[in-house]
């Protein structure tokens, strides 16, 4: 993938946080999405790509856009595919809580795991945690091992989860074990991303989430040099079938980082929408919006931060930059 690319994909994110943020807090998670969802999918068609959809708003059947299979771009350059999530925490901007953002990975065609829409089981960590961590281990042999890696106590050690009932008797291990615990509510992309950047005081994330979230933020893991193991579940028939359909014919086994994104180039991008631990949410003035976005890039090792400022009466045309 070219890397002028990065910046244009910047631009898609920024869209997408831009119109879902001015419905922060007003209880209304579906339109909040539906902004992101036409904002994201208008820009798309600028960027000089022949994408297509492989984890987007559902099946061809349940969304009018961004659907998996959905091909996308100006229709010249690279052929990728692209792992959209327009507003990652529906209900943290319905409610105007931390955490909501505007996401996507991009990858060469076949190079993302065309993950259904189902719970996985996930760990994530650092650098510190690569070739530590183990999804089959107990928690409290996972948190021993990560904390004689990274040199750091138990007690020091930060694990967020998601506040479920599921997790119950996780949060009840970790607590026994002496690790803190951050729960969340929603949104489990960001967080996973945050334990490979220091200073956000996140070590690990485990729990059961989205699947095609994991996805997402594995392309951030290895953007960042973390590690992460994950394993899809299923439940009843239907979901089985699905995934077998998506070639995926070993639901017990446990997905390494490599075979969540393949090789070695893959983008992750992310705007912020409400204010969180990596970015801050979009800020609308009189005359200028601010959005604070993130780009990462494997192929270089490159993290780049970028805050911008659009101005608020600027024309928007479809399929010309502005």
């Amino acid at each position: 993938m070219e890397r002028e690319l990065a910046l244009e994909f910047v631009r898609v994110t920024e869209a997408a946080a831009l119109a879902a943020g001015r419905l922060m807090g007003r209880g209304d998670k579906n339109g909040a999405d539906q902004l992101a969802v036409d904002a994201m999918r208008s820009m798309l068609d600028t960027v000089n790509i022949q994408g297509t959809v492989v984890i987007g708003e559902g099946e061809m059947d349940e969304a009018p856009m961004l659907y998996i299979g959905e091909q996308i771009g100006a229709g010249v350059g690279d052929p990728v595919d692209i792992a959209v999530d327009p507003l990652e925490g529906t209900n943290l901007i319905a409610k105007g809580s931390p955490g909501a953002i505007a996401v996507m990975a991009v990858a060469p065609r076949h190079h993302l795991l065309h993950a259904p829409d189902m719970y996985m089981e996930k760990i994530v960590t650092g650098s510190a945690g690569v070739g530590v961590i183990d999804l089959d281990r107990p928690i409290a042999e996972n948190l021993e091992a990560l904390a004689k890696a990274s040199g750091k106590a138990i007690t020091d050690l930060t694990v967020v989860v998601l506040d479920r009932e599921r997790h119950h008797r996780l949060i009840d291990a970790i607590r026994a074990a002496g690790a803190r615990i951050k729960l969340i509510t929603d949104g489990d992309v960001s967080p996973a991303v945050a334990t490979c950047v220091e200073g956000t005081g996140v070590d690990m994330l485990v729990g059961m989430g989205g699947a095609p979230e994991g996805v997402i933020a594995a392309a951030a893991i290895k953007c960042l040099g973390g590690e992460m193991k994950a394993r899809l579940k299923p439940e009843g028939p239907e979901q089985m079938e699905r995934m077998l359909a998506m070639g995926i014919t070993e639901p017990n086994r446990v997905l390494e980082l490599d075979d969540l994104v393949k090789g070695d180039d893959v983008l992750y991008v992310a705007t912020g929408i409400t204010d969180g631990d990596l970015l801050q949410g979009v800020r609308y003035g009189s005359r200028y919006s601010t959005t604070h976005s993130v780009v990462m890039r494997s192929l270089t090792g490159t993290v780049r931060y970028v805050t911008a400022h659009h101005r608020n009466d600027a024309k928007k045309t479809s399929g010309k930059r502005v």
